[in-house]
């Protein structure tokens, strides 16, 4: 049982995209994040980008992708090239062709359709899929919900549970493996788990 890179939550930038490229519906499909643009680069309005996906390989023959504003506007931008450099990856796109217009695209989250999301195998699932997913337990009883899904090194991604009204220091930490997280529907936003005695606890 595994958990994709978390697929949302990037700060948006404060200066929205050129409106050279073409604004996309707010109301279309919910967004799959890939990358964050972090700098410019070159003089021919590249610009440099940090990987939100597991999945670098999925820029290769992508043609599109939409860029997120602070206030949440959607620009569709056209791809015309990418390479990657170190853990990070380089992008033109059609219009940006110097430093001065590709500044608007700092600190933009970049994405695809839902839809156009990486398939994953069975008892695979991204971090967007867990993240509000109301938790039980298996013999009844709510936890809370679902906060975020944290990735620590080479171990099991871990949930932060926080209680329904609670704060941060009411939040649980519970491992994703099979043996404690015994059912996830991520259709009905719902976990159950199965924690082992005191683990409820440790985080008091």
């Amino acid at each position: 049982m595994t958990a994709g890179r978390k697929a949302d939550g990037a700060s948006p930038p404060p200066t929205p995209p050129s409106p050279k490229s073409n604004a996309v519906d707010d109301h279309a499909d919910d967004l799959v994040f890939v990358a964050r643009v972090v700098k410019v680069r070159g003089v021919r309005g590249e610009v440099v980008a940090e990987l939100l996906t597991d999945f670098p390989e999925r820029f290769d023959g992508l043609e599109e992708l939409i860029a997120v504003t602070p206030a949440g506007e959607r620009r569709m931008l056209n791809l015309e090239g990418h390479w990657f450099h170190g853990e990070r990856i380089v992008l033109k796109f059609g219009g940006y062709d110097a430093p001065e217009a590709s500044e608007a695209l700092v600190s933009c989250d970049l994405a695809v359709p839902e839809a156009e999301c990486v398939e994953l195998s069975e008892g695979e699932f991204f971090d967007w899929q867990l993240t509000g997913c109301r938790v039980e337990m298996v013999e009844g009883g709510e936890v809370g919900a679902v906060r975020e899904v944290l990735h620590i090194g080479g171990s099991a991604p871990v949930l932060v549970i926080r209680p329904d009204g609670g704060q941060e220091r009411d939040e649980h930490l519970i491992p994703l493996v099979e043996s404690i997280c015994v059912e996830i529907d991520v259709a009905r936003r719902l976990i159950r788990i199965d924690p082992p005695e005191g683990l409820l606890e440790l985080d008091r």
